[in-house]
């Protein structure tokens, strides 16, 4: 059954959308098309187990937490000191690459996915352009966005070209205009001035041949929003596509990491941190195809509950009939320091060709007994022995962080929740 479109959405919302940022008419016309899917989409699919769906993304009001024509928000987009490489609002590349994006856009990830891509794509109004040219090596590219609306749906297109590198670090936060006082990473939200947000972040990475992109993400919105994150790259020949990615706020946490190996020796790694307390909710998914020979994936998650906080992870390792000389793993850890949080997790392998080697694990747990005894009896107050033991926890994700900017905000984060 589909999900029913919000009665507040028409047509003339996305003509209005698109007539006042003056975008061309193929945009347009992609914008329509997806709106017009809605009708016929379903959300996303979720984690069932019997007697159970972990995430009720059907829940969500659309009709209140949708408001396509007063979104607003502040990016800072930081450009690297290297010759050619652009790092544009969506409004400026396509006056200026037109073509480019006219040829690129929805090429790896497909609008009309579910409900929520093609309800992205059709209302977006925010976003950026990242071009790395033939050769050329880009490093600290930074964005940096803060959400000032009730809601906010945002669009990236990430293209290198062949033998191209570039490094990207990207941080979503609730903007001051909704909250009077500053927060720490997913603290409650009871001083907001809004109310219940929703935001939407789908980005598209088309790496050339040979190229090589790391995308590294941090998600700390308040508590009163909802998130939905689609990340997609295409890796091409000899191309590497490395993720990282960092939930630490927002009440439901709805995140999709996803890299389609189609070029002969190409490369993937997704690594995914959490941290949930009170109620909140996180829907973590990563997933590989491997469609050509010689390819090689490496998925890592690690993350922690407390209080009544639940999470559920899927991980997909696909190996095609034509993907020989594979190599692809799989782990993911949670740890409970609450015996009211709840968490499942479900590795997937598909296996389609013998030349093969890959595995998959999954733990959930609480923090060991013996260690926490070993540590108080060694004069360590109990409530420190813990974050001692959770910090610990952390470590071998943290380790897999190459930026360290990136890896320090999220320790830091940890840190802070901890405390």
């Amino acid at each position: 059954m589909s999900t029913q479109v919000p009665l507040s959405l028409s047509e003339d919302t996305i003509h209005t959308i698109s007539e006042e940022r003056e975008e061309p008419e193929w945009l347009l016309e992609r914008r329509l098309s997806a709106f017009r899917a809605l009708e016929d989409l379903e959300m996303p699919d979720v984690i069932e187990t019997p007697g159970r769906r972990w995430t009720n993304l059907e829940d969500l009001d659309f009709e209140t937490l949708v408001d396509p024509l007063t979104q607003e928000d502040e990016t800072e987009r930081v450009v690297p000191d290297a010759e050619g490489v652009e790092v544009l609002p969506f409004t400026e590349a396509l006056a200026e690459y037109g073509d480019l994006l006219e040829e690129r856009f929805g090429s790896v990830t497909d609008p009309e996915t579910n409900y929520l891509t093609a309800l992205s794509t059709a209302l977006f109004t925010t976003g950026t352009f990242v071009y790395v040219p033939e050769g050329v090596d880009a490093e600290d590219v930074k964005v940096r966005a803060e959400i000032n609306s009730r809601s906010l749906f945002s669009h990236t297109l990430v293209v290198t070209e062949e033998n191209a590198s570039v490094t990207i670090l990207e941080r979503i936060d609730t903007g001051a205009g909704l909250s009077e006082t500053p927060r720490e990473a997913g603290e409650s939200a009871d001083q907001d001035l809004g109310t219940e947000r929703y935001f939407s972040n789908l980005v598209e990475v088309d790496a050339g041949e040979n190229s090589y992109v790391q995308y590294g993400s941090l998600q700390n919105l308040d508590e009163e929003s909802y998130t939905y994150t689609l990340k997609r790259g295409d890796a091409d020949t000899y191309s590497t596509i490395n993720w990282v990615e960092g939930n630490l706020g927002s009440r439901l946490t709805r995140s999709d990491i996803e890299t389609e190996l189609n070029g002969d020796s190409s490369e993937t790694k997704i690594v995914g941190a959490f941290f949930g307390h009170n109620d909140q909710h996180f829907d973590v998914n990563a997933r590989v195809w491997h469609n050509a020979e010689h390819t090689t994936a490496d998925l890592v998650t690690r993350g922690v509950l407390d209080d009544h906080a639940r999470s559920v992870y899927e991980g997909v390792q696909d190996v095609g009939r034509e993907a020989w000389d594979t190599s692809s793993y799989q782990r993911e850890n949670t740890l409970m320091l609450s015996d009211e949080s709840e968490a499942d997790a479900s590795p997937k392998l598909i296996i389609n060709n013998h030349d093969t080697e890959a595995s998959h694990s999954a733990t959930v747990g609480q923090v060991d007994r013996e260690d926490l005894f070993y540590m108080t009896s060694r004069t360590i107050p109990e409530r420190t022995a813990r974050n001692m033991l959770v910090e610990g926890f952390f470590v071998p994700v943290l380790e897999e962080v190459e930026v360290d900017e990136l890896r320090e905000d999220i320790s830091d984060l940890i840190t802070r929740r901890l405390h």
